[in-house]
């Protein structure tokens, strides 16, 4: 499937004429995959945790926010693909449009997929996650270390809402940052706050 079958439903929900997000055309891939971490201050306050996978940003909505503490099973709830460009945008979605509110990248990096078989060998990462579990490394500006997503609920064939868990894995230390207060979390990008953010890039309305 190109990346412009992928990104259907991202294009179908959004006006380019009201919405600074990107129309997804002209990002490159990179050697390593990317991650991004954004928190969006929309209808409810969440955070948008985004996986690269082949072209697109392969994204999940995140109540409250991952966490390296092993303890902790974070309710994932799939949204559409992202197109790869969308790992750097930072601002206000225009009220009234889908997602509208502010936006800020809080952590962004690649990471390393590590799924594989029950005898050890590599299993290729969008297969895993089709197949509705998935491990990976993290290396990030804040979030580092193995990571899970899990499939708990519904799915392709399923007739009720499909919804994941992503739970900090692996025996290394934890980095010791949890989950921030997104309303006081800055941004990796640019060091603002929500607040700042809309503030600065103002309604759009």
């Amino acid at each position: 499937m190109g990346e412009r079958d992928r990104l259907r439903d991202y294009h179908d929900k959004r006006d380019f004429q009201r919405t600074g997000e990107p129309r997804g055309q002209s990002a490159a891939s990179g050697d390593e995959p990317r991650f991004v971490v954004q928190i969006h201050d929309a209808s409810t306050l969440h955070f948008d945790f985004r996986l690269q996978v082949g072209d697109v940003l392969k994204s999940w909505s995140i109540p409250k926010g991952p966490s390296d503490d092993p303890h902790d099973k974070r309710l994932a709830v799939p949204t559409e693909d992202h197109p790869l460009e969308y790992e750097d945008f930072e601002g206000v979605i225009p009220r009234g449009e889908y997602g509208g509110g502010t936006v800020i990248v809080w952590d962004h990096g690649t990471y390393e997929p590590l799924s594989h078989d029950r005898k050890g060998r590599p299993v290729d990462f969008e297969e895993s996650l089709e197949g509705g579990h998935a491990r990976f490394r993290l290396k990030g500006s804040k979030l580092q270390g193995e990571y899970a997503l899990t499939r708990f609920r519904g799915g392709k064939d399923g007739n009720r809402e499909e919804a994941w868990l992503l739970v900090r894995t692996g025996s290394a230390k934890a980095s010791g940052h949890g989950t921030p207060d997104p309303r006081r979390a800055r941004s990796v990008s640019s060091g603002r706050t929500l607040a700042q953010v809309a503030a600065d890039d103002g309604d759009q309305e």
